[in-house]
Protein backbone atom coordinates (compact mmCIF):
# COMPACT_ATOMS: atom_id res chain seq x y z
CA UNK A 1 0.00 0.00 0.00
CA UNK A 2 1.06 3.59 -0.36
CA UNK A 3 1.38 3.71 3.40
CA UNK A 4 -0.20 7.04 4.23
CA UNK A 5 -0.99 5.11 7.40
CA UNK A 6 2.67 5.39 8.26
CA UNK A 7 2.22 9.05 9.13
CA UNK A 8 1.31 7.39 12.42
CA UNK A 9 4.33 5.12 12.24
CA UNK A 10 5.36 5.51 15.87
CA UNK A 11 2.55 3.03 16.61
CA UNK A 12 2.60 1.55 13.15
CA UNK A 13 2.29 -2.10 14.12
CA UNK A 14 -0.79 -1.37 16.23
CA UNK A 15 -2.31 0.89 13.56
CA UNK A 16 -1.79 -1.72 10.86
CA UNK A 17 -3.35 -4.39 13.05
CA UNK A 18 -6.44 -2.23 13.63
CA UNK A 19 -6.81 -1.55 9.92
CA UNK A 20 -6.23 -5.15 8.88
CA UNK A 21 -8.86 -6.36 11.36
CA UNK A 22 -11.37 -3.87 9.98
CA UNK A 23 -10.53 -4.97 6.43
CA UNK A 24 -11.28 -8.57 7.43
CA UNK A 25 -14.57 -7.51 9.07
CA UNK A 26 -15.57 -5.83 5.79
CA UNK A 27 -14.73 -8.92 3.76
CA UNK A 28 -11.87 -7.21 1.93
CA UNK A 29 -9.40 -9.96 2.83
CA UNK A 30 -9.22 -13.03 5.04
CA UNK A 31 -7.37 -13.43 8.30
CA UNK A 32 -3.84 -14.62 7.72
CA UNK A 33 -3.74 -13.41 4.11
CA UNK A 34 -0.34 -12.61 2.55
CA UNK A 35 1.02 -9.18 3.39
CA UNK A 36 0.49 -7.78 -0.11
CA UNK A 37 -3.18 -8.84 -0.02
CA UNK A 38 -3.64 -7.21 3.39
CA UNK A 39 -1.98 -4.03 2.15
CA UNK A 40 -4.30 -3.89 -0.85
CA UNK A 41 -7.31 -4.51 1.38
CA UNK A 42 -6.28 -1.69 3.73
CA UNK A 43 -5.92 0.67 0.77
CA UNK A 44 -9.44 -0.23 -0.34
CA UNK A 45 -10.76 0.20 3.20
CA UNK A 46 -9.19 3.65 3.53
CA UNK A 47 -10.41 4.77 0.10
CA UNK A 48 -13.95 4.05 1.30
CA UNK A 49 -13.70 5.24 4.90
CA UNK A 50 -11.41 8.26 4.77
CA UNK A 51 -12.86 10.85 2.44
CA UNK A 52 -11.87 14.50 2.33
CA UNK A 53 -13.20 17.15 -0.06
CA UNK A 54 -10.86 18.95 -2.42
CA UNK A 55 -10.06 22.48 -1.21
CA UNK A 56 -11.80 25.30 -3.05
CA UNK A 57 -9.84 28.10 -4.76
CA UNK A 58 -10.92 30.50 -2.01
CA UNK A 59 -9.65 28.12 0.67
CA UNK A 60 -6.36 27.78 -1.17
CA UNK A 61 -5.99 31.55 -1.42
CA UNK A 62 -6.65 31.98 2.31
CA UNK A 63 -4.02 29.32 3.01
CA UNK A 64 -1.57 31.14 0.72
CA UNK A 65 -2.14 34.38 2.59
CA UNK A 66 -1.89 32.84 6.04
CA UNK A 67 1.16 30.63 5.41
CA UNK A 68 3.68 32.78 3.55
CA UNK A 69 6.65 30.71 4.75
CA UNK A 70 5.21 27.58 3.13
CA UNK A 71 4.64 29.30 -0.22
CA UNK A 72 8.28 29.74 -1.13
CA UNK A 73 9.89 28.42 -4.32
CA UNK A 74 13.56 27.77 -4.83
CA UNK A 75 14.35 27.40 -1.13
CA UNK A 76 17.07 24.80 -0.49
CA UNK A 77 18.56 23.14 2.54
CA UNK A 78 21.74 21.08 2.64
CA UNK A 79 20.86 18.14 4.86
CA UNK A 80 22.32 15.10 6.57
CA UNK A 81 20.33 12.48 8.45
CA UNK A 82 20.56 9.24 10.40
CA UNK A 83 17.62 6.88 9.92
CA UNK A 84 16.45 4.43 12.56
CA UNK A 85 14.07 2.45 10.35
CA UNK A 86 10.73 1.18 11.64
CA UNK A 87 9.77 -2.02 9.85
CA UNK A 88 7.09 -4.63 10.61
CA UNK A 89 8.06 -6.41 13.79
CA UNK A 90 10.44 -3.69 14.96
CA UNK A 91 10.16 -3.03 18.73
CA UNK A 92 9.39 0.66 18.39
CA UNK A 93 10.01 2.00 21.90
CA UNK A 94 13.53 0.57 22.30
CA UNK A 95 14.36 1.93 18.85
CA UNK A 96 12.97 5.34 19.78
CA UNK A 97 15.04 5.38 22.97
CA UNK A 98 18.18 4.50 21.02
CA UNK A 99 17.46 7.29 18.54
CA UNK A 100 16.81 9.79 21.35
CA UNK A 101 20.04 8.82 23.09
CA UNK A 102 21.99 9.23 19.85
CA UNK A 103 20.33 12.59 19.24
CA UNK A 104 21.37 13.77 22.69
CA UNK A 105 24.94 12.70 22.03
CA UNK A 106 25.05 14.50 18.68
CA UNK A 107 23.54 17.68 20.07
CA UNK A 108 26.46 17.71 22.49
CA UNK A 109 29.07 16.52 19.97
CA UNK A 110 27.88 17.29 16.41
CA UNK A 111 31.32 16.46 15.00
CA UNK A 112 30.45 12.78 15.54
CA UNK A 113 27.50 12.90 13.13
CA UNK A 114 29.23 11.24 10.15
CA UNK A 115 30.68 8.52 12.37
CA UNK A 116 27.29 7.70 13.91
CA UNK A 117 25.60 7.80 10.49
CA UNK A 118 28.00 5.21 9.13
CA UNK A 119 27.52 3.08 12.24
CA UNK A 120 23.77 3.34 12.82
CA UNK A 121 21.82 4.66 9.83
CA UNK A 122 19.51 2.31 7.92
CA UNK A 123 19.61 4.65 4.91
CA UNK A 124 22.16 4.08 2.11
CA UNK A 125 23.31 7.65 2.76
CA UNK A 126 24.83 6.37 5.99
CA UNK A 127 27.85 5.18 4.03
CA UNK A 128 28.41 8.83 3.06
CA UNK A 129 28.08 10.13 6.60
CA UNK A 130 24.34 10.66 6.23
CA UNK A 131 24.66 13.25 3.47
CA UNK A 132 21.46 13.80 1.47
CA UNK A 133 22.75 16.88 -0.29
CA UNK A 134 20.51 19.76 -1.25
CA UNK A 135 16.80 19.28 -0.62
CA UNK A 136 13.96 21.48 -1.84
CA UNK A 137 10.32 21.70 -0.88
CA UNK A 138 8.23 18.90 -2.34
CA UNK A 139 11.16 16.50 -2.61
CA UNK A 140 10.68 14.61 0.65
CA UNK A 141 7.78 13.22 2.67
CA UNK A 142 5.68 15.83 4.41
CA UNK A 143 6.97 15.29 7.95
CA UNK A 144 10.61 15.55 6.86
CA UNK A 145 9.87 18.68 4.83
CA UNK A 146 8.04 20.29 7.76
CA UNK A 147 10.99 19.67 10.07
CA UNK A 148 13.47 21.14 7.61
CA UNK A 149 11.51 24.09 6.25
CA UNK A 150 9.21 24.85 9.17
CA UNK A 151 11.95 26.97 10.70
CA UNK A 152 15.32 28.45 9.81
CA UNK A 153 17.41 26.42 12.26
CA UNK A 154 20.77 25.01 11.27
CA UNK A 155 22.90 22.35 12.89
CA UNK A 156 21.54 19.17 14.47
CA UNK A 157 17.80 19.70 14.91
CA UNK A 158 16.64 19.41 18.54
CA UNK A 159 13.98 16.71 18.06
CA UNK A 160 13.67 13.44 16.21
CA UNK A 161 11.80 13.66 12.92
CA UNK A 162 9.16 10.96 12.61
CA UNK A 163 8.27 9.81 9.09
CA UNK A 164 6.78 6.74 7.45
CA UNK A 165 10.31 5.34 7.28
CA UNK A 166 11.24 5.67 10.93
CA UNK A 167 12.98 8.08 13.28
CA UNK A 168 15.46 10.54 11.79
CA UNK A 169 18.19 12.61 13.36
CA UNK A 170 18.57 15.57 11.02
CA UNK A 171 21.29 18.14 10.58
CA UNK A 172 20.81 21.20 8.36
CA UNK A 173 24.23 22.46 7.31
CA UNK A 174 23.26 25.40 5.11
CA UNK A 175 20.20 27.15 3.69
CA UNK A 176 19.52 28.99 0.44
CA UNK A 177 16.50 31.31 0.68
CA UNK A 178 13.72 31.17 -1.92
CA UNK A 179 11.08 33.57 -3.18
CA UNK A 180 7.30 33.64 -2.88
CA UNK A 181 5.65 33.17 -6.31
CA UNK A 182 2.19 34.59 -7.10
CA UNK A 183 -0.82 32.62 -5.91
CA UNK A 184 -1.68 31.55 -9.46
CA UNK A 185 1.66 29.76 -9.71
CA UNK A 186 1.26 28.10 -6.31
CA UNK A 187 -2.44 27.20 -6.50
CA UNK A 188 -2.05 23.58 -7.58
CA UNK A 189 0.73 22.84 -5.10
CA UNK A 190 -1.25 24.46 -2.27
CA UNK A 191 -4.32 22.39 -3.11
CA UNK A 192 -2.24 19.21 -3.02
CA UNK A 193 -0.65 20.20 0.28
CA UNK A 194 -4.01 21.01 1.87
CA UNK A 195 -5.46 17.71 0.69
CA UNK A 196 -2.52 15.80 2.16
CA UNK A 197 -2.91 17.53 5.52
CA UNK A 198 -6.67 16.92 5.55
CA UNK A 199 -6.16 13.26 4.65
CA UNK A 200 -3.63 12.79 7.44
CA UNK A 201 -5.96 14.37 10.01
CA UNK A 202 -8.88 12.27 8.80
CA UNK A 203 -6.78 9.12 8.92
CA UNK A 204 -5.71 9.87 12.49
CA UNK A 205 -9.36 10.40 13.44
CA UNK A 206 -10.38 7.12 11.80
CA UNK A 207 -7.63 5.22 13.61
CA UNK A 208 -8.72 6.76 16.92
CA UNK A 209 -12.28 5.57 16.25
CA UNK A 210 -11.02 2.04 15.58
CA UNK A 211 -8.84 2.12 18.69
CA UNK A 212 -11.76 3.22 20.88
CA UNK A 213 -13.94 0.47 19.43
CA UNK A 214 -11.23 -2.11 20.00
CA UNK A 215 -10.76 -0.97 23.60
CA UNK A 216 -14.52 -1.14 24.17
CA UNK A 217 -14.87 -4.48 22.41
CA UNK A 218 -17.24 -2.93 19.85
CA UNK A 219 -16.38 -4.19 16.36
CA UNK A 220 -19.11 -2.35 14.48
CA UNK A 221 -18.42 0.59 12.18
CA UNK A 222 -18.94 3.98 13.77
CA UNK A 223 -21.66 5.98 12.10
CA UNK A 224 -20.02 8.30 9.59
CA UNK A 225 -17.04 9.20 11.82
CA UNK A 226 -15.19 11.23 9.21
CA UNK A 227 -17.65 13.75 7.92
CA UNK A 228 -15.50 16.72 6.98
Amino acid sequence: MTMETEHLHGDFAAVRELLSRRAVEHGLCVAGAPREDVDAAIETLLSRAVNVPAPTPDECRRWYERNPDECVAGELAFVRHILFAVTPGTPVEPLRRKAEATLGELRRSPERFAERARELSNCPSGAEGGVLGQVGRGETVAEFEAAIFGNQATGVLPALVNTRFGFHIVAVDRRVPGQRPPFEVMHEKIAQRMSELSWTRALAQYVRVLAREAAAGAPGEAANPLVQ
